[in-house]
């Protein structure tokens, strides 16, 4: 039986510099406008080889924590949905987000590296489907009751787990959600309302496993509110089809390049 790997100290204790803080500032600013932090922000660390693989899903989790918190406080502030429909998708989403956490910051490095190849495989793949219209494009519910309800929480909780790997929740909650029929408009508070309770219930895993980059995560906490900031009260709308193809191709040269690294890994471990 292989042994748990030992918790990695976090690393670095030196302050962020322009180039973090503008990477929090652009991530948290997209995220706003519906494209995600975590899938572009795994693909910066990684093909910048800014911090080590197998400390990126915790880096996210504690990095995007604050930013994320502000911009579901946001949108709860200026758009009406349904109360249960939130509460029961917020909370099963954290449980998500606390047993996932559980299990990834007890894998060792290869096994992250491939299972973020795989979670970043299946974002772009989701974003493909959006993009082409495969995807139902959302109805005009403000809620879901009944055996809709149930789907969406349980999916949801599943997403939460998935976003322990750096998946992110925006791309696949958004999927779930416009399939039941409800409104792209309300869709924007149970995406940011999910992820500000997934990520703390991650986050704090990681904080004790010490699974993260300090440095990184102080970078995406302090630019990134700027950048959430700027997207829901200065630029409010941003034609992003174009550039959203540009993440679907930057996410897989990314997969490919962690599932190319988790396989050299294993040869110098032979």
């Amino acid at each position: 039986m292989t042994a748990s790997p030992t918790p990695a100290p976090r690393s670095g204790s030196s302050l962020p510099g322009p180039g973090l803080l503008g990477l929090g500032l652009a991530a948290n600013f997209f995220d706003t406008l519906g494209i995600g932090s975590f899938a572009t922000t795994t693909s910066v660390l990684k093909l910048g080889k800014i911090t080590e693989d197998e400390n990126i899903p915790g880096t996210l989790n504690v990095g995007h924590l604050i930013p994320t918190m502000l911009e579901a406080g946001l949108f709860l502030s200026v758009i009406q949905v349904e109360m249960l429909t939130l509460v029961s998708m917020i909370v099963a989403g954290g449980l998500g987000a606390w047993f996932g956490a559980g299990l990834v910051v007890r894998w060792p490095r290869r096994t992250v590296q491939r299972a973020m190849a795989l979670a970043l495989l299946f974002t772009a793949a989701v974003i493909t489907l959006r993009q082409t219209g495969i995807f139902p494009q959302g109805g005009n519910a403000a809620g879901l009751a009944g055996v809709s309800l149930v789907v969406a929480v349980l999916a949801n909780a599943l997403i939460g787990a998935l976003m322990s790997l750096g998946i992110g929740n925006y791309a696949p909650c958004m999927a779930v959600i416009y399939s039941l029929g409800v409104s792209p408009r309300v869709a924007f508070p149970i995406m940011a309302g999910s992820a500000a309770i997934m990520m703390p219930a991650a986050a704090i895993r990681f904080w004790k496993s010490g699974r993260f980059d300090r440095r990184v995560s102080l970078g995406l906490a302090v630019g990134g509110i700027p950048g959430v900031l700027i997207a829901v009260y200065i630029v409010k709308e941003l034609p992003v089809k174009a550039l959203l193809w540009l993440v679907v191709g930057v996410l897989l040269y990314t997969a490919a390049t962690l599932w190319s690294s988790s396989k050299a890994d294993t040869s110098a471990a032979a």
